[in-house]
């Protein structure tokens, strides 16, 4: 075997051996960006999760137009669709007043900001607006009076917490 072929060798080697540790590293990244997306589970969430099934109808996201203001809001941690402790209050005062009108329906509106994958964005919104919806529905709201409503990429204009957001809204029954 000439020199030549030798370094080519080498070279065809290196090359292999370089390919490989990439391939390694970018899955090893890609699990962690996949766990940091999911964040630990809050309590309610947990206990929510038990009130809907894997097959839920009420999965639909509606494209539905409201002027109404925010009932209420509820912020997440960046990359994680686990309720806060402090979601607390807006889910009691949700349930109250949907008690004291039970013609209306609780409509959920998942945000996210424009950076990154618009598709990671949209699905951490719509988990968001689950993790809400789950825990309302442990509140006592009934799955039929619980819309989620196609999440929306906040303007840019807000803070990085306003994008971190799912508004709820009492609407109209349709």
């Amino acid at each position: 075997m000439s020199d030549d072929d030798r370094d080519e060798s080498r070279k065809v080697g290196l090359w292999v051996v370089f390919s490989s540790v990439a391939v390694l590293l970018l899955g090893v990244l890609g699990f962690a960006v996949v766990r940091t997306m999911k964040g630990p589970a809050a309590p309610v969430a947990q206990t929510a999760a038990a009130a809907t099934s894997a097959t839920d109808p009420a999965d639909v996201l509606v494209e539905y137009t409201t002027t109404t203001a925010a009932l209420a809001t509820v912020y997440f941690e960046s990359g994680s669709a686990a309720l806060l402790p402090d979601a607390e209050p807006a889910m009691a005062d949700t349930v109250k007043a949907l008690a004291a009108d039970p013609g209306k329906r609780v409509l959920l509106s998942g945000y996210h900001d424009s950076t990154g994958d618009p598709v990671m964005n949209a699905e951490l919104a719509k988990q968001r607006a689950k993790a809400v919806r789950a825990a309302l529905l442990v509140g006592g709201i009934p799955l039929e009076q619980v819309l989620l409503r196609k999440p929306e990429s906040t303007t840019g204009t807000g803070t990085e917490r306003e994008a971190r957001r799912v508004e709820i809204r009492l609407v109209d029954a349709q």
